[in-house]
């Protein structure tokens, strides 16, 4: 999956969970959005974008925003988009660009986003993948399907692909998701049948949330009702349990929150699939706890992991944004792996969000336009 914040802090790149948790990149508060948050700089996020904004003629009108910012206009959603496809900019600003037009929504947003499937950087690509999931719109079902069935992606795009279709929640995909819940490539055919899964929990419990909870993100399953964290500890390390039933406790302990989760979760780091592994490193992103850096830090460090855990190690470590963390993500910026390179990139850049004062990170409409 995908930044991290996306939960009581905010939503950003699927690694970059704390992005990842809302439609703009905003730290959120799950209670209140009136005031800011501590620390200084990080603030309380209005209604989502997706849900709020309305389509007026050859604009956008985001009604939550002042009246002087609150359209936007297909011209800059087209620049916006230009940043995003163009290899020649920074991928840090490509990012921030993805989780802008994330926030906009609607059909030219989704073009352009669907675009940038062409591009060389595996991490773009997965995150393309993860923002068209949590947008929920189902015009971004069949570049999804072409993406997973696309064997020459790589198998952490093509993973988030089908996670996508599972959080955009359509039934219709489930037969097709089913076909590739025997994928040769593990990743793929474990992320296919959680994703069966989700659709199947929905279809047997209509009109409840797939994803309860303070977090503004839409998981690959449901939290578990389970509030001890003995117990959910004990579930998701059970190697024994359906993939499915693990990832419920796993949701369930980043919803409960504090050290004894943060550290139960950080437990999972060393147990199970990649997959599994990868899951964790992004819900501990979600849940910026210091007690789980030093088992971000030591999974990023080892070279034999999976290059897919170690990314979402990175851009957890970015999203928690605590010296330590600092000091792990510089050591890795010349990683071998092109994938744990570029993560720490955007990791370092959603650093400097986190500990700054810009009021979001999905700032691609700011960058267009003069200061206020």
């Amino acid at each position: 999956m995908g930044v991290t914040g996306g939960h009581p802090p905010g939503p950003g790149p699927r690694g970059l969970a704390s992005i990842r948790s809302s439609s703009c990149g905003h730290r959120v508060e799950p209670v209140t959005w009136e005031k800011p948050c501590e620390p200084a700089g990080f603030c309380v996020r209005p209604p989502p974008v997706t849900e709020m904004a309305e389509q007026r003629q050859d604009s956008y009108f985001l009604p939550w925003l002042p009246e002087a910012v609150a359209m936007v206009t297909e011209q800059e959603v087209e620049a916006i988009g230009k940043t995003l496809v163009d290899p020649k900019e920074p991928l840090q600003a490509r990012f921030r660009a993805l989780f802008t037009l994330r926030g906009l929504g609607g059909p030219h947003a989704i073009a352009w986003i669907s675009r940038a499937f062409e591009d060389s950087s595996a991490l773009l690509k997965h995150e393309l993948a993860y923002c068209l999931g949590q947008m929920q719109d189902s015009r971004a079902i069949p570049v999804l399907v072409d993406v997973l069935r696309d064997r020459s992606q790589e198998p952490m795009v093509r993973h988030e692909a089908g996670e996508a279709l599972g959080a955009i929640g359509n039934p219709e995909v489930l037969d097709l998701l089913k076909q590739y819940s025997t994928d040769p490539v593990v990743e793929v055919a474990e992320t296919c049948q959680l994703a069966v899964g989700r659709l199947e929990w929905l279809q047997q419990h209509p009109g409840e949330a797939g994803s309860a909870g303070p977090y503004l993100s839409v998981d690959p399953a449901p939290p578990a009702a389970e509030q001890d964290v003995g117990r959910l500890r004990e579930a998701l390390l059970d190697e024994a349990l359906p993939l499915f039933e693990r990832y419920r406790a796993m949701f369930a302990l980043r919803n409960v929150g504090g050290k004894e989760a943060a550290l139960a979760l950080a437990e999972g780091l060393r147990c199970g699939s990649a997959l599994f592994r990868h899951e964790v490193g992004y819900v501990l992103g979600q849940l910026q706890h210091e007690a789980a850096v030093g088992e971000l830090a030591a999974t990023l460090a080892r070279t034999n992991e999976s290059a897919m855990v170690r990314h979402e190690c990175a851009e957890a470590l970015g999203a928690i944004a605590r010296p330590a963390c600092l000091a792990a993500l510089r050591e890795h910026i010349t990683d071998a792996e092109r994938v744990v390179r570029e993560s720490c990139e955007v990791a370092l850049d959603m650093y400097e969000h986190e500990c700054g004062l810009d009021f979001q990170y999905a700032n691609g409409l700011e960058r267009l336009r003069p200061p206020l």
